[in-house]
């Protein structure tokens, strides 16, 4: 079948989660023949090998089992907007060309979160699938960051790119980069982030009279100014 290939389309888009036990779980999606356009199952090779004597079993520790629910989840809502992607409107395709815009190109980004079970959630943005979840004590499973999480991380990632750009641009490897992060949260109402605390670790090859103009760029990452100038929110019934 001729036509654009999307990542789901493509036999290879799978996930491997190699176990304790020394397996290679495969996750992934495959087309589902007969089934109308965009319509695909979700596979998984639970990675038996010759020694296993024809033995099915998969031998997961507690965090795999998590890890490997959390992968089957992100297939599932793949599959399912694959199967919505393949049968949209011509409205709905325009919109899925704004998906592709990169930000500060004057276009809209779009993100879409999808209900899958309990606590978590799926996110699809530009072709790529993560989850979130809530930790077992507040009532999920724990196959994922939450989104309070991601908002930290989305900072201390940003921070990191910027911090890697500055180091190529003045001549140091980015081999040793790291951000640590931590974070509290409001003791009061309503909840919220009270506070963020970031720490780079440089390449020691950076120079110490280059290190004060690393943090004032990543200072000035996109998600740090986004923070300092609030984005207008709006939130509405669909």
């Amino acid at each position: 079948m001729n036509g654009p290939r999307t990542k789901s389309a493509d036999a290879l888009a799978r996930d491997v989660i190699r176990t304790a036990h020394g397996q290679d779980m495969i996750i992934g999606r495959l087309p589902l023949d007969g089934e109308g356009q965009g319509a695909s199952q979700i596979i998984l090779n639970v990675g038996c090998q010759r020694h296993d004597r024809g033995e099915e079993w998969a031998h997961l520790t507690v965090p795999e089992a998590r890890q490997l629910a959390g992968r089957l989840l992100a297939q599932a809502a793949a599959a399912e907007r694959d199967r919505e992607d393949a049968v949209g409107t011509a409205d709905s395709a325009l919109d899925r060309g704004r998906d592709t815009a990169g930000s500060g190109d004057g276009h809209p980004g779009r993100i879409d979160v999808a209900y899958l079970a309990g606590e978590s959630y799926a996110i699809g943005v530009r072709g790529h699938e993560m989850l979130v979840d809530q930790p077992l004590r507040h009532g999920g499973d724990d196959i994922a960051a939450t989104p309070t999480e991601l908002f930290v991380a989305s900072l201390a990632s940003c921070v990191a790119f910027y911090a890697g750009r500055y180091l190529t641009r003045h001549g140091v490897c980015r081999d040793g980069l790291r951000v640590a992060a931590e974070f509290d949260m409001a003791t009061d109402r309503p909840a919220r982030v009270a506070a963020v605390r970031l720490r780079i670790a440089v390449p020691a090859s950076l120079p110490e009279r280059r290190r004060p103009g690393l943090v004032a760029v990543a200072s000035h990452c996109t998600v740090h100014n986004s923070l300092h100038q609030p984005p207008d929110v709006g939130i509405e019934i669909a």
